[in-house]
């Protein structure tokens, strides 16, 4: 098996990762990783102590993973080469970490309503960046021994179908788009065969989608050839990553442990102009 240089999807705890940026960056050059994309949920505050902390060793692109819906259900984005400072992306994503902390504290509620009562203050702290997610609060639980793991948490209480769930804010796929070309950076439909969109990607590329996760975890050998096969009818480009979030979380690989091949961070650079 063919060692990866390259995870172009990892979290930190800027939204429901583990570990620091800092920690992120000392892990990717412990693994000898080249380039890494920091892509936390709806922010990309941890993108610039990640940048500094990699110095010259380790290329952090500055990437974030936004949550949309639409007539596909619940979608993922990745916009991968994007401006940090750029005004418009970072209003809209803060209007989304807004509706995240008012998500999070009505579903606190409910818990305690059902007999599961938490301090907010510990979510929040467990939280430890501006995301406060779900995560977070399965952790909560697990911590006061109302689960035995934190995915108990998701099939019997806080998931879709669950006694405590919230729905929250999400921008349709064309909104995060645009919001991702407008911050110059190029945007990609994160695990696609895992989310069950593979026959709406046309669409998608109708919206102004120009790639897609084809390496990731949870996709079969058979999801990789029909992505890459896709890639090169609609002239995407693929990319890929762990999803990493933290040793012995259930969402996610280990840093670096999915091959994904140098080129494709080399069209990345094509694309959003960094050569």
């Amino acid at each position: 098996m063919q060692r990866s240089l390259v995870d172009l999807h990892i979290h930190s705890t800027a939204s429901d990762g583990v570990l620091t940026p800092t920690e992120v960056v000392h892990l990717a050059l412990k693994r000898g990783l080249s380039a890494i994309a920091l892509t936390d949920h709806d922010t990309l505050a941890g993108v610039a102590e990640a940048q500094a902390a990699a110095g010259t060793r380790l290329e952090v692109i500055p990437g974030v993973e936004v949550n949309s819906e639409g007539d596909w259900g619940d979608l993922h984005f990745l916009g991968l080469y994007v401006d940090p400072e750029n005004p418009f992306l970072n209003e809209r994503l803060r209007a989304m970490q807004e509706a995240r902390v008012g998500r999070a504290q009505r579903i606190v509620k409910k818990l305690a309503w059902l007999g599961m009562p938490l301090d907010w203050e510990e979510v929040r702290a467990l939280a430890g960046g501006q995301s406060v997610g779900r995560p977070h609060i399965a952790r909560a639980l697990l911590n006061h021994g109302y689960i035995s793991t934190t995915q108990e948490a998701f099939d019997r209480y806080i998931g879709r179908e669950g006694p405590a769930y919230v729905p929250r804010l999400r921008l349709t796929p064309t909104e995060v788009i645009e919001a991702i070309h407008r911050a110059g950076g190029v945007a990609v439909l994160a695990h696609p065969a895992y989310s069950g969109v593979l026959n709406q990607v046309e669409t998608f590329v109708s919206h102004g989608l120009e790639g897609l996760e084809v390496y990731y975890p949870d996709h079969s050998p058979e999801d990789t050839q029909a992505l890459l096969a896709l890639c090169q009818r609609h002239g995407l480009l693929a990319t890929g990553g762990s999803d990493f979030h933290g040793p012995g979380y259930e969402e996610g690989a280990p840093v670096g442990s999915v091959y994904v091949p140098w080129e494709c961070v080399q069209a990345l650079r094509r694309k959003a102009g960094r050569l």
